[in-house]
């Protein structure tokens, strides 16, 4: 006879949905590391990626899925949570796209290189986010994450 297996449940959840990635489809995310990164203005920002979709929370939990090992892999990282950030909608105008835009740049100027994860925005100059965003607002949700 086959020795049983044992089964090991884990006290945390792998994934969490809040009412806040259903309530609006065109939103802006970031994914949040449980420990900071060093980036080359000497700041440590526990953010990886800023990222948008028009899905809601389908596309946050397929970039989690996606991004997970690659983030997880890194030393001392052992949980990453997605956080929601949206703005009020204007006629027009795609905001969710000037939010993400906006706050990679926000990043880049606060830390010296978009987060770890991104690949877009790396040479992204400012337009007419700051219209539409207050830099110094911007800055404040991104030091929001940091422990």
């Amino acid at each position: 006879m086959a020795r049983r297996r044992s089964i090991k449940a884990s006290a945390r959840p792998a994934i969490t949905i809040t009412r806040d990635a259903l309530g609006a489809q065109k939103l802006v995310y970031l994914a949040v590391a449980n420990k900071p990164y060093k980036y080359p203005f000497g700041y440590r920002s526990p953010i990886l990626y800023i990222g948008t979709t028009k899905a809601g929370a389908r596309r946050i939990a397929q970039s989690a899925a996606a991004r997970a090992e690659r983030f997880l892999g890194r030393r001392g990282v052992s949980r990453v949570q997605f956080h929601i950030v949206s703005c009020t909608p204007l006629q027009r105008v795609k905001t969710w796209l000037k939010l993400e835009r906006a706050l990679l740049l926000a990043f880049k100027h606060t830390y010296g290189a978009v987060p770890l994860g991104n690949s877009s925005g790396k040479n992204s100059r400012w337009r007419d986010e700051l219209d539409y965003f207050s830099e110094k607002r911007l800055v404040a949700v991104l030091r929001s994450f940091e422990q």
